[in-house]
């Protein structure tokens, strides 16, 4: 029997650390190393079967391969790999303290709604890392999330992760694979597995770290695949009541049905995030902010934009209020881009006026200029205005998608750089 185990090439057993399907998780003293590790066992009655031991085992390695891929501080790493007679092995490092999220995903054991959002936000950029180097992990899901001593994050468990290049069918397992709990309705379906059924799954965990409740429980397996298939998530705030509208918006856009309607990435889903702390450190300015996402959502030329690519410009933003005849200036250290939220706004050059804009245009403004530097061009407000003004190098901060709509709004609304 494998707990009988003492020694392991060169790895010491010290205690046992946790059971899964695939193998027994230990702690273990590396002697050539000198240094504690995480030593993962095959089971070996799966090697019983010589057809299916070599399934099991290319499923096994495929942690190994999966996670060699990625180089990320918030996934564990991979030391070493092996095999002695017919046990195998697979080394990774020990996360000190480290306990999964698990315990936290019980009504009387929830974490503080900051941590939740902190939690969650380095497991959505920490796929989105994965996601961009070819890696989908299958199986996220509290028990393979740990937080650590000094309350970091990391992924774990690559075992049954699908590459996406050609030949991935080489080192992928596949078919219905995972933990039926947190599947996708495409994952259950056996359909195309793409990067949106991880963003789905951590959904579910986000959910149950919320609520300590399944978005989609149910008493029985089929009830359950029914419910996660067809059934719109319960209502965060049926389980608590005092749950910030925001998480309502990102949970809810994690668990679209369709991975379409889901975030493209893990990056979109931790640019919505940002707003939860927003609100936590700050309550008055996250219904302020809402304010302003109506005030864009009227503006004809904002109409391309999703409400939560509004959501992303609000966050990086600032607002500014002018009264009539007063002048337009920009006294940061960085090009600005300005949008007209509402009046009217003359352009001159010299005494002449050569242009009007009016809400919904868009012009930027080169950095504040020394007093050497003549200033060809001058903005007057013709009535009282709203401006929306976002420094340009923040724009790299803004999704893809948010990104290209910007720049098409802003060749196609003819602004001009004015030095």
């Amino acid at each position: 029997m494998i707990k009988k185990l003492k020694k392991l090439a060169q790895y010491e057993l010290v205690k046992e650390l946790g059971r899964g399907g695939m193998g027994v998780v230990y702690e273990a003293h590396d002697t050539v190393a000198n240094r504690n590790v995480a030593l993962k066992i095959a089971h070996k009655d799966n090697f019983l079967n010589k057809t299916a031991a070599d399934s099991y085992k290319k499923t096994f390695f495929n942690e190994a391969h999966t996670a060699g891929k990625i180089r990320h501080k918030n996934t564990v790493e991979i030391l070493d790999v092996g095999a002695e007679g017919n046990v195998c092995y697979i080394v990774m490092e020990l996360v000190v303290g480290g306990n999964t999220l698990a315990p936290h995903c019980k009504p009387g054991n929830l974490l503080p709604y900051e941590t939740v959002a902190k939690i969650i936000s380095v497991c959505a950029i920490t796929l989105d890392y994965a996601h961009r180097v070819g890696v989908i992990h299958r199986d996220i899901k509290p028990s393979n999330i740990l937080l650590t001593e000094d309350q970091d994050v990391k992924l774990c468990d690559f075992s049954i992760a699908q590459i996406m290049t050609e030949d991935a069918e080489i080192t992928m397992p596949t078919g219905f694979i995972g933990s039926p709990r947190y599947m996708s309705p495409e994952q259950i379906q056996e359909d195309i597995i793409t990067n949106q059924t991880d963003l789905f799954s951590l959904g579910v965990v986000m959910y149950e770290l919320l609520t300590g409740k399944h978005p989609f429980s149910a008493k029985s397996f089929s009830r359950l695949i029914y419910g996660i298939t067809n059934e719109r998530p319960r209502a965060l705030r049926n389980h608590r009541s005092d749950i910030p509208e925001i998480f309502e918006r990102v949970v809810y856009h994690a668990l679209q049905k369709s991975p379409e309607n889901r975030y493209k990435m893990g990056s979109n889903m931790v640019a919505d995030l940002s707003l939860v702390f927003d609100h936590l450190t700050e309550p008055s300015q996250n219904l302020e902010a809402q304010k302003k996402i109506s005030k864009l959502q009227k503006l004809e030329s904002l109409q391309c934009f999703s409400e939560t690519e509004l959501w992303e410009i609000i966050h990086v933003s600032e607002w500014q209020e002018y009264e009539q005849k007063q002048q337009i200036i920009n006294t940061t250290d960085d090009d600005v881009l300005f949008v007209v939220v509402s009046g009217d706004i003359q352009v001159y050059q010299e005494k002449n006026r050569i242009y009007e804009m009016t809400q919904g245009d868009f012009f930027a403004i080169s950095e504040r200029k020394t007093s050497q530097i003549e200033v060809t061009k001058r903005i007057f407000t013709e009535t009282p205005v709203f401006l929306l003004q976002i420094k340009i190098p923040t724009i790299a901060e803004l999704s893809i998608a948010c990104q290209l709509h910007l720049n098409k709004l802003f060749l196609k609304n003819l602004a001009q750089v004015l030095q």
